[in-house]
């Protein structure tokens, strides 16, 4: 199994059991992590803050959250979860999020919270001309550890001297998921935060996921995501990502999510450092980073 998709073997219940928060007074709760030999995996805390926000504001739905990683988190260490009620209105409700571990800032999170009105003009983007899931190869183990994920045409992100455009399409569902819709809000958050930077990584030989942590120094910067239609992480999705900048140590990219029946359910943008290591901070040999 490729280490590099270590966040492709959790199981369902063990991602469900993290998202549920122990509640330490109003709007403030505590939080376990997966279990990982690094920092924790940003999907897990982008998740998380959707739960945190959706259990503080029960009544509305979350339409959308943008995320700055300030740091990385120990998966050691409990994580502390505080919900800042900015606005809260008959249509919609601002929160603020924040995940700390003592005093260290992990994430702060800006939540938009909505009830949904009806149309007044409606339209939405066709799915892309893919191969469906059917067709595609499973990754390895990951669907009998409970999240499912198939590569359109098998790239390896893994290999560095795989060259490609900087695209990527991933077919993603998760085994019993439960139905409150902020379940599966939740689950898409944890699922869209592990191929932009392999995306990024594509044309250029050398570079690939497996280097990253090793060789490489990568992490998330910023994450925004966008709700847009009711949908079920249990049925296959199509993550279709394209990362349209890379340089100056930086890479963009974006992505929309499709329904097997080609709508358009969400949408999610993000800013990645992907850099050369600092002298003082490079990995030994075997290691990797944990910064």
């Amino acid at each position: 199994m490729n280490t590099v998709f270590y966040f492709a073997v959790v199981l369902t219940g063990d991602l469900l059991r993290v998202l549920d928060l122990d509640a330490r007074g109003e709007d403030r709760y505590v939080a376990r992590s997966l279990a990982s030999d690094g920092v924790v995996f940003g999907g897990q805390l982008l998740a998380q803050a959707i739960t945190a926000a959706a259990r503080s504001v029960p009544h509305m739905r979350v339409k959308s959250m943008h995320t700055v990683f300030a740091r990385g988190a120990s998966p050691e260490e409990p994580l502390d979860l505080s919900v800042e009620r900015l606005h809260e209105g008959r249509s919609f409700a601002s929160l603020g999020v924040s995940i700390r571990q003592g005093e260290r800032l992990c994430t702060r999170s800006l939540v938009l919270l909505d009830t949904p009105d009806a149309d007044l003009i409606a339209y939405a983007d066709d799915a892309p001309a893919v191969a469906p899931p059917e067709a595609c190869s499973p990754r390895t183990n990951s669907e009998q550890r409970g999240w499912e994920i198939r590569i359109v045409g098998d790239v390896d992100l893994v290999d560095p001297d795989a060259v490609g455009p900087p695209e990527l399409f991933v077919w993603s569902r998760f085994a019993d998921v439960p139905p409150e819709a902020w379940v599966s809000r939740s689950l898409l958050a944890y699922a869209s935060d592990g191929f932009l930077v392999g995306t990024a990584m594509r044309p250029h030989a050398g570079v690939g996921q497996a280097l990253a942590h090793v060789s490489i120094s990568t992490s998330v910067i910023t994450h925004s995501l966008t709700f847009h239609r009711e949908f079920d992480a249990g049925e296959w999705l199509l993550l279709a990502h394209r990362s349209p900048f890379a340089g100056g140590g930086r890479s963009f990219g974006r992505a929309d999510v499709f329904t097997h029946a080609g709508e358009i359910v969400a949408s999610y943008a993000q800013e990645n450092m992907i850099r050369a290591f600092a002298d003082d901070r490079r990995p030994r040999a075997g290691e990797r980073a944990r910064y």
